[in-house]
């Protein structure tokens, strides 16, 4: 039995850039092929006193006028042509020249479609260049040919009902979110049960949290638990050039959802279009605040029915307009923090999968180490090992390649910077000393690594993890961060008799504590007041914060008293410990690194275990 064979189905791609190019190209070229065709059928080109001598000689049978050129027909057969001057007619040529009336016939040719042509050219050439330049124009925006009118159409991504993989086991570190976003999730799935009592299913979830812990990982989980469809877009794909196109999107995005209800409509980073009105420079009438409105309206426009749920997601909660954050738009608020010590051991289970790491791996310790990392973070600083194992031809990763990487997230790549002999010994002193304030400093984390090899800006680094997670911070315990802040300035003035602008981003975190104290936290004899604004500013820059002058000498007065303590107290226990410092200095010149135990065999175990939050300095 023969089988029928399918017919071969014929496609042409047609690339609309290039077809403008050849059309640009032909119209451009129009003119000058028609002036080079002419000129080819009027034959050689003579002199217009040859062609009056040769008429005169009576060489010429017929002249054909073509505007301002002599077509000459030559009784021989031949063809040639001349140009006359411009506003002389052919009899007024011949009556200058002295040539007898009747000596040769002459026609005038008629040159109307060559004229129409030309005419249609002239016309047609700047209006393909303008709808070639609008052509590329798009494209640069990243646009294809079919969007040409297309503006106004939502470029969100959809994953249809059942394709979104994610789900809640894929996501750690944030349970109580994942507790919250639970009721979501049964909303979406069983929204008869609430309408039978009457409850009215939120319209909006706002994920609110630093970068990095996970908002959208969550929003494309509440997706795959749910199994519905999933809209997904930036909240800077709202925005154009164009008044009015993001009000279209918002539109378009919201009508497609409510089309494939039950859906979720994800908006990432929605502080972009979001931003409290009617504060800003530009007025109320910008794109970014029409787009807003647009949105305002269509969550009002939700009924029970719709079933469609807004999602949304940001770095800054406080910036969002109030309009946006009422009962019946995001009438949900979930706070996503950085994850605790046991969330980032179950972060890094999930990253640690499909990865060879070396049985002895203590992954407590690296849970410890990793404190204020983010499961961004935590993510890289795994996936930075495995590559530091490749790129060293081991056979798995070791702790050595972790602790290696979650310096490189943190701090950056090794940089192998020449320095003098002097510059790497005041870098040994500076960082001894930051260890030594730190060590013989009660209350004070345990200090974890010690290091003079360059990374990113800084010629070395000392770092002190908090051994706990800690809520609360004490006045005594930031007094004490600032002056182990200004210990690499200590034992420089100690040591060397001598002061560097190594110290320089030291002195900043240790004012930014210390002003912080004084003019946010009431921590300082001025009392419990609030002076410095805690967030950015939405209003115009030049708002008064109604702060007098006396007021803020009196905050500098006690920033000063508190840093000149801290540094006194920094002087102290590096004079008091200074054979201490000379150990810890001369090792590092030798090792470049050391770690806890290393530098604990120098000095002593530490004598009281910390609770601390951490603390990181650099030179």
């Amino acid at each position: 039995m023969a089988t029928k064979k399918k017919p071969v189905e014929l496609r042409f791609k047609i690339n609309i850039g290039k077809l403008m190019i050849a059309a640009f190209l032909v119209l451009f070229l129009l003119p000058f092929i028609f002036t080079v065709f002419q000129g080819q059928s009027g034959g050689s080109r003579i002199d217009i006193s040859q062609a009056i001598e040769d008429i005169r000689s009576d060489k010429v049978e017929k002249v054909e006028i073509a505007e301002d050129r002599l077509l000459l027909q030559y009784k021989d057969g031949e063809r040639k042509s001349a140009i006359k001057e411009p506003g002389i007619s052919f009899p007024e040529l011949m009556e200058r020249s002295g040539i007898e009336p009747g000596k040769v016939a002459f026609d005038i040719a008629d040159q109307s479609v060559s004229n129409m042509l030309l005419d249609l050219v002239t016309i047609m050439l700047p209006l393909v260049f303008m709808a070639a330049l609008f052509f590329f124009l798009l494209r640069a925006q990243g646009r294809g040919a079919q969007d040409v009118f297309g503006f106004g159409k939502s470029r969100a991504k959809q994953f249809a009902k059942g394709k979104q993989s994610v789900k809640f086991s894929d996501v750690a570190g944030v349970d109580d979110a994942k507790k919250e976003l639970e009721e979501v999730v049964d909303f979406l799935k069983n929204p008869a049960k609430y309408k039978k009592l009457g409850a009215r299913t939120p319209k909006g979830v706002l994920l609110v949290g630093p970068a990095g812990v996970g908002k959208t990982l969550l929003a494309r989980a509440v997706a795959g638990e749910a199994e519905v469809a999933f809209f997904s877009m930036a909240g800077s794909e709202f925005m154009e050039m164009l008044v009015g196109v993001g009000a279209s999107r918002v539109r378009d995005l919201f009508a497609t959802a409510k089309a494939a209800a039950p859906s979720i409509i994800f908006i990432d980073e929605i502080d972009a279009i979001g931003r409290q009105r009617g504060k800003g420079i530009m007025g109320g009438h910008d794109e970014r605040e029409q787009t807003l409105n647009q949105i305002l309206v269509e969550m009002d426009g939700f009924t029970q029915n719709d079933n469609v749920m807004v999602m949304a997601a940001t770095n800054r909660g406080d910036l969002l307009d109030p309009a946006l954050l009422r009962p019946g738009r995001f009438d949900r608020r979930v706070v996503l923090d950085m994850p605790d010590k046991d969330g980032r051991l179950a972060i890094l289970s999930i990253h640690a999968k499909g990865k060879k790491f070396a049985s002895d791996i203590n992954w407590g310790r690296v849970a410890d180490r990793t404190v204020g990392f983010s499961g961004a973070d935590l993510e890289n600083m795994l996936n930075e090992s495995a590559i530091i194992a490749a790129r060293d031809d081991e056979p798995e990763i070791n702790m050595k390649d972790i602790e290696e990487a979650a310096t490189k997230v943190k701090m950056g790549p090794a940089k192998k910077r020449l320095q003098s002999d002097l510059d790497r010994k005041i870098t040994a002193y500076h960082e001894a000393g930051h260890a030594i304030v730190t060590h013989f400093t009660d209350g004070m984390d345990p200090v974890h690594r010690i290091s003079i090899v360059a990374r990113g800006m800084s010629l070395g680094h000392t770092l002190i993890p908090p051994s706990a997670d800690r809520t609360h911070e004490t006045k005594t315990h930031l007094l004490n961060q600032i002056a182990a802040m200004l210990g690499g300035r200590a034992a420089e003035e100690v040591v060397f008799s001598e002061m560097t602008a190594g110290a320089s981003n030291d002195i900043v975190q240790a004012t930014s504590i210390a002003r912080a104290m004084v003019a946010e936290l009431g921590m300082s004899d001025i009392g419990p007041i609030h002076l410095g604004a805690t967030g950015e500013s939405v209003g115009t820059p030049w708002e008064s914060e109604g702060i007098s002058e006396q007021m803020m000498s009196k905050v500098d007065v006690e920033v000063q008293k508190i840093l000149q303590e801290g540094r006194s107290k920094a002087i102290e226990l590096v004079k008091s410990h200074k054979k201490e410092l000379e150990l810890v200095a001369n090792a590092l010149l030798e090792k470049e690194n050391l770690d806890r135990d290393e530098f604990e065999k120098l000095v002593g175990a530490k004598r009281q275990k910390s609770k601390r939050t951490a603390v990181k300095k650099t030179k």
